[in-house]
């Protein structure tokens, strides 16, 4: 069983995260405009391997490793959060291109494409943080079996998840299109994004909370 207020908390925050440029999205996004929606549909699913991953991973207690260890949890926070700041970089930096402007980029491999949402999606600092301290306060003693709580909270994530992001992936082509034909438009998306990324890795990088055992 699982609270109505779990739900709706997990889901909403799953909502404002996805909503929040970061390294899945700009990956998406940047393939289906160089490759095509079948693209951004392949690496979307490595991007939901990539869920599954850590849904397993907070299911089977890996939280609690990260609690009683709690530098091991600074030390993956930190390296997440600078790898946020490096993206927010590469967005406002001189010459830099925006996600939605077309690029000449190799036609990869499905295989390819699966892997590397996978691995874009596992080095995504967000996601670890939703799994390993958000999701788990979620998580009530008195309403059952804990790892099926954590399963279940989970599946919520990832569902509003891959609804929004298989909407981006749709939709990118047409927003491309869309910016390129006002360059102004697209380097103000450029630089509100890099704004946005370096503001997310300055809340993750001070953020206090500590991953809590489901």
């Amino acid at each position: 069983m699982l609270q109505t207020t779990a739900v709706l908390g997990v889901g909403a925050a799953a909502l404002g995260m996805v909503l929040t440029p970061g390294p899945n999205m700009m990956y998406l996004v940047s393939r289906t405009v160089a490759q095509g929606r079948r693209a951004g549909m392949v690496s979307l699913a490595g991007v939901a391997a990539g869920f599954g991953v850590y849904l397993v991973a907070a299911t089977v207690g890996i939280t609690a490793v990260f609690a009683v260890v709690p530098g091991l949890y600074t030390a993956v926070k930190l390296a997440g959060a600078a790898y946020l700041l490096w993206l927010a970089w590469q967005a406002i930096r001189p010459g830099g291109i925006s996600v939605f402007a077309p690029a000449e980029l190799p036609h990869d491999p499905t295989r390819r494409l699966f892997t590397m949402g996978l691995v874009t999606n596992l080095l995504n600092p967000k996601i670890a943080i939703m799994y390993m301290a958000l999701i788990p306060q979620f998580v009530d003693p008195s309403m059952g079996a804990l790892w099926l709580q954590s399963l279940s909270l989970g599946a919520v994530q990832i569902t509003v998840a891959l609804t929004v992001n298989a909407l981006i992936v749709l939709g990118a082509a047409g927003l491309a299109a869309f910016l390129t034909a006002r360059p102004l438009w697209l380097r103000t998306q450029r630089y509100l994004m890099g704004t946005a990324l370096g503001a997310i890795a300055v809340l993750v990088a001070t953020d206090r909370t500590r991953p809590v055992p489901a």
